[in-house]
C-alpha cells in the first residue's frame, strides 16, 4: 500500500460525530443540487469526504464541524470542475466564476440567474459568518482568494501545453490545494484564531508551508495516475516524471522520499522553536496540533476514499458558458438554477 510508504508520526483521531456527519454530508450537497447525475452522485458518496472532515477535526462541535464537512465538499465538487472538465485549460472562464464567488462571500445574494454551487456557497457563507468574527472571516477571504489565484495559474500553465518547473509547480501547489484555506477552517472549527504576532512570525510561516507541502505532496502521490489519465501535469510525480525523465514508479517513490524527508524537517524545526512567552506557547501548540491533525487525517482519509480509482469527465453543473478566449472577449453566462 502507498500509505506504507509515507512517513506520519502524528495520531489519527476521528470525530465523535462521524455518523451523524456521514448523513448529513450527503444530505447538504442533495439539498442545493451539486450532484445532478448518477455519475457525479457515485463519484461523491465514493470520496467519503465525511471522513477527511472527522480526521482533520476530530475534536470539534458538531455544528462546526458540519459547516467544516461542507467547506470540503463544496471546494473538492469545484476542484473537479477545475481539474477534469474544459475548465482546467481557461483560465479566463475560471476568473469569471471566481469573481462571483467572491462577491457572494462578501455578501451578494445568489438570485435565480446563479449556478447550484453559488447558492450552496451562499449557505456557507452565512452559517460561517455567524459563528466567528469579522477579523477572522477578513482573513479567510483572503485565503480563499489566494486558492482562486492557484486555480487560475495552474489553468494558464494548462492552457500553454507545459510542464512546469518545480518552483512554479510548488508556488502554485501551495494555493491550488487549498492548504492555508483550510488551516484557516480549522481555525473556525476549533473556536481558534492565530494571534496576529504568530501569524506573522517567520517561524510559524515556514511551519505552515512545510505543513501544506506534506499535505499536497500527499495527495500528488496518490492522485498521480488519475492525474496523468486526465493529462494534467500540476502534480509533483508527474513534474518529477517528465522533467527528471523518471519511469512512473520511480518518480512515485522519489517524490515520497521528498515527503517523508519534508515531515522529518517539520518535526525538527518545531523542536527549535524559542519560547513567546507562555501564554503565545500554548497558543501555538495548539495550532500546531491542528497542523498535525490535517497531516495524519489526510494520510488516512486515503486508505478510505475511492476517489482516485477511475477517472470521469465532469460537466459543469446546470451551467453553459460562452466564451471566444483568442480575442479575450467572454460573452455572458446562461446560468440556470
Amino acid at each position: 500500500l502507498l500509505t506504507s510508504n509515507l512517513y506520519c508520526p502524528f495520531s489519527s483521531h476521528i470525530n465523535e460525530y462521524v455518523d451523524i456527519l456521514e448523513e448529513y454530508a450527503l444530505e447538504w450537497v442533495m439539498r442545493f443540487n451539486l450532484l445532478n447525475n448518477k455519475s457525479s452522485y457515485k463519484h461523491f458518496c465514493k470520496s467519503n469526504f465525511f471522513l477527511l472532515a472527522a480526521s482533520a477535526y476530530p475534536n470539534c462541535d458538531l455544528e462546526e464541524l458540519k459547516i467544516g464537512n461542507d467547506w470540503l465538499s463544496w471546494v473538492f465538487i469545484w476542484d473537479d470542475q477545475c481539474d477534469m472538465s474544459e475548465f482546467k485549460k481557461q483560465p479566463e472562464a475560471l476568473k469569471l466564476f471566481q469573481q462571483r464567488f467572491m462577491e457572494i462571500l462578501k455578501g451578494s445574494e445568489p438570485t435565480r440567474e446563479d449556478i447550484p454551487i453559488n447558492h450552496a456557497l451562499a449557505d456557507l457563507r452565512q452559517r460561517t459568518r455567524e459563528r466567528t468574527s469579522e477579523k477572522w472571516f477578513n482573513y479567510f477571504l483572503y485565503c480563499f482568494e489566494q486558492y482562486c489565484h492557484g486555480c487560475v495559474e495552474e489553468a494558464a500553465i494548462r492552457a500553454q501545453g507545459i510542464v512546469p518547473d518545480i518552483d512554479t509547480y510548488m508556488r502554485c501547489r501551495r494555493f491550488s490545494v487549498g492548504g492555508y484555506l483550510f488551516l484557516t477552517v480549522s481555525e473556525f472549527c476549533n473556536n481558534y484564531m492565530l494571534s496576529d504576532v504568530l501569524r506573522n512570525n517567520e517561524i510559524v510561516k515556514k511551519i505552515e508551508v512545510i505543513t501544506i507541502d506534506i499535505l499536497a505532496w500527499c495527495n500528488d502521490v496518490f492522485s498521480a495516475s488519475r492525474e496523468m489519465d486526465s493529462g494534467d501535469v500540476h502534480n509533483l510525480v508527474l513534474v518529477l516524471h517528465y522533467l527528471q525523465q523518471l519511469p512512473l514508479n520511480k518518480a512515485i517513490n522519489h517524490a515520497a522520499d521528498m515527503h517523508n524527508e519534508k515531515v522529518k524537517a517539520l518535526i525538527d524545526l518545531e523542536a527549535s522553536i524559542p519560547s513567546f512567552g507562555e501564554e503565545l506557547d500554548v497558543e501555538l501548540a495548539k495550532y500546531i496540533s491542528i497542523m498535525h491533525s490535517w497531516i495524519s487525517g489526510n494520510l488516512n482519509w486515503y486508505s478510505l476514499t475511492g476517489r482516485y480509482e477511475t477517472i470521469e469527465k465532469l460537466d459543469l453543473v446546470n451551467c453553459e458558458v460562452h466564451f471566444q478566449l483568442s480575442n479575450k472577449q467572454i460573452s455572458p453566462f446562461h446560468l440556470g438554477a
